[in-house]
């Protein structure tokens, strides 16, 4: 995996998180559209047939414990990422990495705050990169 690999797991983690959020927001809304059938006759100990009100409310709760178990991780992996990118020397470097692997800043968004020209701005970032390759190269020799 190279560097910008490597910085860029947190933000597809972060992508897939809101995927799973949006759909976890669709099927709350599918879940108030459904409807309960009171006609159906409750009996204990029957076939352990499940509504579809209840169907649905398993899923959104399965759902929950994964977008938390996603967002533990992406906590993670961002402390980790920021523990490696402490490691370059250059605070330019570090600043522009931080923006846009850690904030997932656009770059044109980096380019507004750190008033950087953009030309600019990707060249620090590709020295930034650099920085990160060789980080990453010591730390798997060590390993």
């Amino acid at each position: 995996m190279n560097a910008k690999e490597y910085l860029s797991q947190a933000m597809w983690l972060d992508k897939m998180i809101d995927n799973k959020i949006r759909h976890k927001e669709s099927l709350e809304a599918l879940a108030e559209r459904v409807s309960v059938d009171f006609s159906r006759e409750k009996v204990s100990g029957g076939t352990g047939s499940t509504t579809p009100m209840e169907d649905a409310v398993v899923k959104l709760i399965d759902l929950s414990y994964e977008i938390n178990d996603d967002i533990d991780k992406l906590v993670d992996l961002k402390r980790e990422i920021l523990e490696t990118i402490s490691l370059v020397e250059d605070y330019r470097y570090r600043s522009v990495l931080e923006m846009r692997y850690i904030n997932g800043l656009k770059w044109d968004d980096i380019v507004k705050y750190s008033g950087y020209d953009r030309r600019y701005l990707l060249k620090l970032h590709g020295k930034a990169l650099i920085e990160i390759e060789k980080i990453i190269k010591e730390d798997t020799k060590r390993h």
